[in-house]
């Protein structure tokens, strides 16, 4: 391996990530805070926009997590890719095995991530760490990577995680990250998106919203799933005003 080699797939990845945030994050964007941000305003969880300041520092943290991303990346896919259980031969392994690798992957990066939010959430840690992401207490879809380097490195641990365990095809694992990345920015939306009494059905009442989210934003805790709400409500963490929230977002197009 030399050098140009290292530079270069560095940089592909690096671009390849930060192209998907733009992509995503700038699209969300342009969909719900400029062209339909009046028609879809009775689905605003926070009945009021970020400021300018707000988008600006969420890109610069997010642009900083996109490197440190693609860095922890090529330790993975350049030099211990022959270490890992990643796969390339799809029938290897089969349908069946490639679909439950996707339940693994959702089951495996969304208890990583409670155990590490509920970590970040300690007090020396959150001073000097969280509060970077927590300064958008209003988020925006720009918010989805705006990470403190430290955090962003730990976000990033899920790729080695999800490499070194079970085997997984390397498309699933792609795949699995613009996902990540997409259901991130609906997160951090600021909109709710899922229908009317949609956290009072069998399957809605186990999945994370953008309402979930944002009220941990606002009000600084609780609610710390990222896919799922399994974690907050086994320990008992979900928020006692997110059923009321999910409502007024969802069912009064008068509110204000």
């Amino acid at each position: 391996m030399n050098e140009e080699t290292f530079i270069e797939f560095w940089l592909r990845d690096a671009t390849q990530i930060l192209v998907r945030y733009l992509v995503i994050a700038g699209s969300a964007f342009i969909l719900f805070y400029i062209l339909f941000k009046n028609t879809l305003w009775f689905r605003k969880i926070q009945k009021k926009l970020p400021k300018l300041k707000d988008y600006k520092r969420d890109i610069i943290y997010s642009f900083i997590s996109v490197s440190i991303f693609a860095t922890v990346a090529l330790f993975v896919f350049y030099y211990l890719l022959p270490y890992t259980n990643i796969y390339f031969n799809f029938d290897e392994y089969g349908t069946t095995y490639y679909i439950l690798s996707w339940v693994w992957m959702f089951f495996l990066h969304d208890t990583y991530f409670y155990w590490m939010h509920r970590l970040m959430h300690h007090p020396k840690l959150y001073r000097k760490v969280h509060l970077i992401h927590h300064k958008s207490t209003n988020p925006s879809p720009w918010t989805a990577y705006a990470f403190h380097p430290f955090e962003a490195f730990l976000e990033a641990l899920i790729a080695p995680l999800i490499a070194f365990t079970l085997p997984v095809h390397i498309s699933s694992f792609g795949l699995f990250f613009l996902f990540q990345i997409i259901y991130n920015v609906y997160g951090h939306l600021g909109f709710e998106l899922y229908p009317k009494k949609f956290h009072k059905t069998f399957i809605g009442k186990w999945i994370n919203t953008s309402v979930a989210h944002n009220l941990h934003h606002k009000r600084f805790n609780g609610n710390y799933g990222l896919y799922f709400l399994f974690w907050d409500r086994i320990m008992g963490t979900i928020r006692d005003d997110y059923d009321t929230t999910f409502e007024n977002t969802t069912s009064n197009k008068n509110n204000n």
